[in-house]
């Protein structure tokens, strides 16, 4: 199973409804923060889930909407007593950046790890999670991410036996072990199906519409995007300042045709982005226009 929380919707500026972006994923005990935009502690508060499993961090960009709750977070970590390592995943400049965020929060019980990312496209196993970072286009180096669960195969019975793999591996082989036995080696694809299909979330904001968003984004159980503008007459301003205007995230959603799609990153100024969803529908049927704390519980198909 795998929850997902949209802890802040806002971009730019907190409102007093409406915390700065922010989302949280949680899976098998193991817990991802995508950005960490001022009011991220509270929005977890709020939500009842805690900051102490957190085992990476991944930054979309370093603008302060998106990155000015991490000294506050780390210091909350560290009161808790954590002294386990914590990743950070961001684009070029990260390690540099978050140290002279520390200035402020210069002594912590646990260490930092830095990933930077540097290439259009990088894969990553982080725990539960594979972890795709892609390079979209806002006025600085900027990534969307999409974190996906796989889901080996089904264990076949039948398979096994006529292979002659003893029964006191099986259960090692269907967790994906490699078992070597009195020099013959037991791998999982000889007692597993073809892989199922496993679940994914693909998160984008502060970008103009670009054909790789819809890639990855392609049949997702849940894609979080950008809307920053529903109000007519924006579109030069999106333009402008490489943002999305909630048409244009339906658009790439209607070629993607994820299970739904989540409006996120709202200007200050649409303070009822319900007011357009019918619209946005009109493109794409599954868009919602999501609000602080949503929570999503995703599990896999039954087979």
């Amino acid at each position: 199973m795998l929850d997902i929380c949209l802890l802040g919707t806002g971009g730019m500026m907190p409102l007093p409804y409406r915390w700065l972006t922010s989302m949280m994923a949680r899976c098998d005990g193991s817990s991802l923060l995508i950005d960490c935009g001022e009011g991220t502690q509270i929005a977890l508060k709020e939500k009842g889930w805690s900051p102490k499993p957190i085992d990476v961090i991944c930054f979309t960009h370093y603008h302060a909407d998106h990155i000015s709750g991490l000294p506050g977070l780390l210091l909350t970590m560290g009161n808790a007593e954590r002294t386990e390592p914590l990743l950070l995943i961001g684009p070029k400049g990260l390690e540099r950046v978050v140290t002279a965020l520390r200035t402020i929060a210069p002594e912590l019980p646990f260490p930092l790890r830095f990933l930077e990312l540097s290439e259009p496209r990088e894969r990553m196993n982080v725990g539960p999670y594979i972890l795709d970072a892609y390079r979209v286009n806002h006025n600085v180096v900027c990534y969307g991410y999409s974190i996906s669960i796989p889901r080996a195969g089904k264990f076949d019975v039948e398979r096994a036996k006529s292979q002659g793999v003893p029964m006191k591996i099986w259960s090692r082989l269907q967790k994906g072990e490699h078992v070597e036995i009195d020099g013959t080696s037991y791998t999982p694809d000889m007692v597993l199906g073809p892989q199922r299909r496993g679940l994914k979330v693909t998160y984008c904001t502060d970008t103009r519409p670009v054909p790789v968003i819809a890639e990855y984004a392609k049949e997702a159980d849940l894609f979080i995007c950008e809307g920053m503008y529903g109000e007519d007459g924006k579109e030069a301003k999106a333009r402008e300042y490489k943002h999305m205007t909630m048409y244009e995230a339906a658009r790439l959603a209607k070629e993607a045709q994820p299970k739904q799609m989540w409006l996120t990153h709202y200007s200050p100024s649409l303070t009822r982005p319900d007011e357009f969803i019918d619209k946005v529908r009109d493109i794409f049927p599954g868009s919602k226009a999501a609000r602080d704390g949503w929570t999503l519980e995703l599990e896999f198909d039954e087979d």
